[in-house]
């Protein structure tokens, strides 16, 4: 039986074009390259998932650094004085066959206190042969006499539209059709990962039967509700059938679904009212990520007769619900207290 290659490796970017939603960072690099003006030292920060050390990658490519003069470290494995010890020493060897050695340490923040004294002295007086690239997902936990000798650059999340848009190109490389829907609850649970996005996908190209995702494919994979159950909650906020929508949530709660995602998807389908009712004219771009059910439901709460109670306070109460419930001992109740206050007002 041969293996499968993850997709996030198969489909990783080669070079700076391949790179999406950085441009303020390629092109900056780019420009130091066609200069001839190479840091000494570079820093990518950035959440999980956004490509640091892949761009790190590409920029020693770029440079002219093979394989063989690139050297790659896990900081979260290899953190102690003694290991940084062994890099001062190593960085004074020459290159085998390019003109620069390049040093990748990721996750750098989780060097020791003396570890980072030690990597301080290295990076002071780099020998000229060598490129230091760092990498982490919290910047703020580095000594700032570190940050002074690094060029720094904050990566971007990508946005949830890019995000759609990579998993959907990605999804018709592989001979699988993702639902416009299916797309963007993945671009939902992905949070700004690439990386995140596309094992995700991978697992909905495994799980599904055919050659086409739908919503509720997805929604099985990454623990989300589907499209039926958010749409009769939805429903019964609107109608405040208290009974309704705590229904809903005890069939996602059985159906194991992750409760800060649900609420997640809830406060799209309420700020999507909210926006149709501000803003007609942008019907399109505001209804695009929803399946066509879901499009239908919605624009009937904008033209109802009777004003509905999904609107901009309601929006409130749900974004003080999702942050409850990380710390709540029962998940769903931060949600279950806002069906119960709401449909027990007027929400005037």
């Amino acid at each position: 039986m041969s293996k499968t290659t993850a997709l996030y490796r198969k489909y990783r970017p080669q070079s700076f074009a391949d790179v999406l939603d950085q441009d303020h960072i390629v092109t900056v690099l780019e420009g130091a390259i066609k200069k001839g003006e190479i840091p000494h030292a570079i820093l990518f920060s950035g959440t999980r998932g956004t490509g640091k050390t892949t761009l790190a990658r590409i920029f020693a490519k770029a440079i002219g650094t093979v394989d063989m003069d690139l050297y790659e470290i896990d900081a979260a494995s290899n953190r102690g004085i003694d290991d940084v010890r062994e890099l001062k020493d190593a960085v004074h060897t020459l290159p085998y066959e390019s003109k620069q050695k390049v040093y990748i340490i990721d996750e750098v923040h989780m060097l020791t206190k003396e570890a980072f004294n030690a990597l301080l002295k290295t990076l002071e007086e780099p020998p000229e042969h060598v490129v230091f690239i760092l990498a982490t997902t919290e910047e703020e936990k580095l000594l700032d006499t570190i940050l002074s000798r690094c060029q720094v650059f904050r990566m971007h999340s990508p946005s949830r539209e890019v995000l759609a848009k990579t998993v959907t190109d990605l999804a018709e490389k592989e001979g699988f059709r993702l639902e416009i829907d299916a797309a963007d609850l993945i671009a939902i649970a992905a949070d700004g990962s690439f990386r995140d996005a596309l094992g995700v996908l991978q697992k909905v190209i495994m799980a599904s039967g055919d050659k086409i995702g739908s919503a509720d494919e997805v929604a099985a994979v990454i623990g989300a509700p589907k499209s039926g159950t958010m749409q009769q909650l939805v429903k019964a906020l609107h109608e405040k059938d208290s009974e309704a929508a705590l229904s809903a949530i005890e069939a996602a709660v059985q159906s194991n679904v992750d409760m800060k995602l649900f609420v997640r998807l809830l406060l799209d389908h309420v700020r999507a009212v909210m926006l149709l009712r501000n803003l007609p004219n942008k019907e399109k771009e505001i209804l695009g990520a929803f399946g066509t059910e879901a499009q239908v439901l919605l624009k009937s709460f904008v033209t109802a007769d009777t004003p509905s109670p999904l609107n901009s306070h309601l929006l409130l109460r749900l974004i003080d619900a999702s942050q409850l419930i990380s710390y709540s001992p029962i998940p769903q109740a931060p949600l279950e207290i806002v069906v119960l206050e709401m449909c027990a007002t007027d929400n005037k």
